[in-house]
């Protein structure tokens, strides 16, 4: 990534994750070696705050892990994660990946404030991630679960969603002049496919959750596949 930046490349670091707010993802970075800023930084959650202000929505039940919460800061939050019970049914569901904190309960609790009239807002629909033993199911089940059984269908905000890429190259000077951006990942639909419906280029890396299988059925075709982010160096 050092290379790149002396090269002039600019450098955004994008992620569905939703169990961290973007100061821990920015000490986790800086923790494997990355130098990056605050900035540089952009996930779901920041993402659906900012669509939450768009649509001028205050009043959240957040089924997101509680550190997040931190980029939720100034939104009425009751319900959920957050715990207590809303005053009144609240504008927003938000669902995040929970991992192993979904229980019946939580889920039936989203179920019934969607039903009662809450709108709902998916921070990602990812299918699945790598987690230490192995593959994990995402966020993504759980939000078709709510949308199979409220018969309404969420708001995505975070990766595939188009104005997540375009918010994200908002940040960044000179893409407005045609400069080529190109989104490299692990995750076929999200990164690779959500890119190039942004009007990006996907590239692939093969390594995180990458499964050939995946790559071969999936009907999704990279810009380009990659071993390692390593090979990043000198690309052009």
């Amino acid at each position: 990534m050092d290379d790149l930046r002396r090269r002039g490349v600019p450098l955004r670091f994008v992620t569905n994750t939703t169990r961290r707010p973007r100061s821990q993802l920015v000490e986790r970075l800086r923790g494997y070696g990355f130098t990056v800023e605050e900035h540089e930084v952009f996930g779901a959650v920041l993402a659906t705050a900012a669509h939450l202000r768009q649509q001028g929505i205050g009043r959240v039940a957040p089924f997101v892990s509680k550190p997040a919460l931190e980029d939720l800061a100034g939104f009425e939050v009751a319900g959920g994660l957050a715990g207590g019970v809303p005053d009144a049914v609240p504008d927003a569901v938000l669902v995040g990946d929970l991992g192993n904190e979904w229980t019946p309960q939580l889920l039936n609790e989203a179920f019934r404030y969607v039903m009662d009239g809450a709108q709902l807002i998916a921070l990602q629909k990812g299918r699945y991630w790598l987690a230490a033993d192995g593959i994990e199911l995402d966020a993504g089940p759980w939000v078709a679960a709510l949308e199979y059984a409220t018969d309404r269908e969420a708001v995505v905000c975070g990766k595939p969603n188009a104005a997540f890429f375009h918010g994200v190259l908002s940040s960044v000077d000179g893409v407005g002049d045609g400069a080529p951006c190109v989104m490299v990942g692990d995750d076929l639909w999200n990164d690779v496919a959500g890119a190039q419906q942004a009007g990006l280029r996907g590239w692939l890396v093969r390594t995180g959750k990458f499964r050939e299988d995946a790559l071969e059925t999936s009907g999704v075709t990279p810009d380009k596949v990659i071993e390692s982010v390593a090979e990043l160096r000198g690309a052009g």
